[in-house]
């Protein structure tokens, strides 16, 4: 009996015939991206990048989100690492928290595999994407690190986890932080 052919092995074929009887529909279209069949589609990591000085104000306010996370400090504003990444919640948490720091913007940066996605938020709305490129040029080394990988979370210093602070501590040192920027106004 002859065995079939392959490319690498002459007289062995890769593919199997398909029968004539099987047809295929006219609307039959095959994705450019095929990344994702058969995968999880939740982001390995969600992280926000904002202007909240401090980690521990920006973990304050999550708490006051209800958003789980923890805060990072960086030299240019502290990040949140979200805790929740499935389904909608990173687009959800990352409403919740622009609503409360208002006019203050905010960007919700997501990877999946490869793929890094970037979007901008301000006052609880989404105001679209933004290219990765841009966003990762004036990123601080910590978020760099986080998305790559090359620096675990718990690798980082004075990072902030919002479990540890309650709804009333958190109202308390979101006032002081008012409270101090009021003054510094004057």
């Amino acid at each position: 009996m002859p065995s079939p052919s392959t490319p690498d092995q002459p007289g062995r074929r890769d593919l199997p015939d398909v029968p004539a009887e099987i047809e295929i529909p006219d609307d039959f279209e095959v994705p450019d991206d095929l990344s994702g069949l058969g995968l999880s589609q939740d982001p390995e990591i969600a992280v926000l990048i904002t202007q909240v000085a401090d980690a521990e104000p920006l973990a304050a306010a999550c708490v006051l989100a209800d958003v789980e996370v923890d805060a990072v400090p960086t030299p240019v504003g502290a990040l949140a690492v979200l805790r929740d990444r499935t389904g909608e919640a990173p687009r959800q948490a990352a409403a919740k928290i622009s609503r409360l720091v208002t006019g203050v913007p905010l960007i919700l940066v997501t990877r999946q595999g490869e793929q890094l996605t970037c979007r901008r938020f301000a006052d609880g709305t989404e105001d679209g994407e933004l290219p990765a490129g841009l966003v990762l040029g004036g990123a601080p080394d910590a978020l760099e690190d986080l998305l790559t990988g090359h620096v675990a979370l718990d690798e980082l210093p004075g990072v902030v986890p919002s479990s540890g602070i309650g709804r009333l501590k958190a109202a308390r040192l979101l006032s002081q932080v008012a409270r101090k920027e009021r003054r510094r106004k004057r």
